[in-house]
């Protein structure tokens, strides 16, 4: 069987929610069904088919081609399966993930893996704000699982996060880590001012120092046992976090002691 692929016609005019497209809710359903979906955009209702040439037939491994950057919520809820973005995704990349693998050939936007759970989110080029964050209002962001960013955060990456892995190859932005609970976030960039804000508990593992918080309180360089474990974790993981040795030393600051957290800021010594 052939991959079930979602070929843009034209770039909407509007933003579009892609939330019905995941292997579980197609599965079962001919072309025919599927064509003639229902896809919110605005204020409107489309039909499949009158966004995307679609073609294929395994629902178990769907392919967004074309993809731009106003197709929002992709991959939201899916549970198993492979879904393929061939460009930029939009907002709420990977929203309530619970398993599956998603990999964006491209870039996506705001609050990508927000509530996820489980999987795995590769993703190529660089994301937006609010990174497996909290949504407005909510106490939690990312719940479980595994992102691999290729490219360059924006602000507040990992906000309230509360378990899973958040890896970026490049650079993050300001108040990475801000309000973390629990849960591990690596950058082999840079890391804006405000790392860590209001952190709980955690592990931020970062190779180059960052602006620190005063609230932060420096305790020592060690060889801890557990980084050699964590980093063999990812072997087989895309990219350079797949590849990557152990730091043999960290300098280890714990905070942010503001809240009472202790979380703590790893730095390669």
């Amino acid at each position: 069987m052939s991959a079930l692929t979602f070929t843009l016609r034209e770039t909407p005019q509007q933003r579009v929610d892609l939330s019905p497209l995941t292997p579980e809710r197609l599965a079962g359903k001919s072309l025919a069904q599927i064509a003639a979906l229902e896809l919110v955009s605005g204020n409107r209702r489309l039909r499949v088919a009158e966004l995307f040439q679609v073609s294929g037939t395994d629902p178990g491994t769907l392919v967004i081609r074309g993809s731009c950057e106003r197709l929002d919520r992709i991959g939201q809820g899916m549970g198993s399966g492979l879904l393929l973005v061939e460009g930029n995704a939009g907002a709420y990349l990977g929203l309530d993930l619970q398993g599956g693998v998603i990999e964006v050939r491209g870039g996506a936007g705001a609050y990508c893996a927000s509530r996820m759970a489980g999987g795995l989110i590769h993703i190529h080029g660089d994301v937006g704000d609010f990174l497996a964050a909290a949504l407005p209002g909510e106490p939690h962001g990312m719940r479980g699982g595994t992102i691999v960013v290729r490219g360059s955060a924006g602000d507040r990456v990992a906000d309230r996060l509360r378990r899973g892995q958040v890896l970026i190859e490049g650079n993050a932005g300001r108040y990475c880590a801000s309000r973390m609970i629990a849960g591990t976030v690596a950058v082999l960039g840079r890391v804006g001012e405000g790392a860590g804000f209001a952190m709980r508990r955690g592990t931020l593992l970062l190779e180059t120092p960052p602006p620190l918080l005063p609230t932060f309180n420096e305790s020592g360089t060690f060889a801890l046992p557990f980084l050699p474990l964590l980093v063999g974790a990812w072997r087989g993981l895309p990219g350079a976090f797949g590849t990557l040795a152990a730091p043999p030393r960290v300098r280890r600051y714990v905070g942010d002691r503001a809240v009472g957290g202790l979380g703590e800021i790893l730095i390669r010594a």
